[in-house]
């Protein structure tokens, strides 16, 4: 489908993938983009790779299979990339947006922006790494607009957390590749 970004996010269950992919959607929702957001789990249990997808387009999406030829691959654990083929099906015009401070060299082949965000993150007190590469995210594909980002993840953790931690966490990664 013309005009549609494909996402797909790479970490271990217990993260925040499923859910970053998720507020990424609600925000780009409200923008009056198409949007889909869904998790694709191996054994259901914490730690155990998972992916999660985020589609995004100017009109509806109608299609409801597995991404495989992603735009943006995401990685949120960076020792999945030496279990995982995570540039795999990458489109040719794509790039990974890889939580570390370097690009390993598995992904020597691929466009790479690297988010520091584990130190981000502890730098802000947080433990919000996918919030920092979500951020990132966003910053990289110029939407949606940080205030709307930060509003749909604020509503979606709810009181689960600090709404300015949150708030901070976004607003940090979107910095780093802005």
């Amino acid at each position: 489908m013309d005009g549609m970004t494909e996402i797909r996010w790479h970490a271990r269950a217990g993260q925040g993938a499923k859910t970053a992919a998720q507020i990424l959607a609600l925000a780009l929702l409200r923008t009056g983009k198409g949007v889909q957001a869904f998790p694709e789990y191996g054994p259901e249990r914490r730690g155990a790779p998972l992916r999660a997808y985020t589609r995004v387009a100017d009109r509806p999406i109608r299609r409801h299979d597995s991404v495989t030829d992603p735009d943006v691959v995401v990685v949120l654990e960076p020792s999945l990339v030496h279990e995982a083929g995570v540039a795999e099906g990458l489109a040719p015009d794509g790039y990974v947006v890889f939580n570390g401070d370097e690009a390993p060299p598995e992904l020597d082949e691929v466009v790479v922006r690297c988010v520091p965000a584990q130190r981000l993150a502890s730098k802000l007190g947080s433990g919000f790494v996918n919030m920092v590469m979500l951020g990132a995210v966003a910053a990289e594909l110029g939407e949606p607009p940080l205030a709307d980002l930060q509003d749909a993840a604020v509503e979606t953790l709810g009181r689960k957390v600090a709404a300015d931690d949150v708030r901070r966490a976004l607003s940090e990664g979107y910095a780093w590749l802005n």
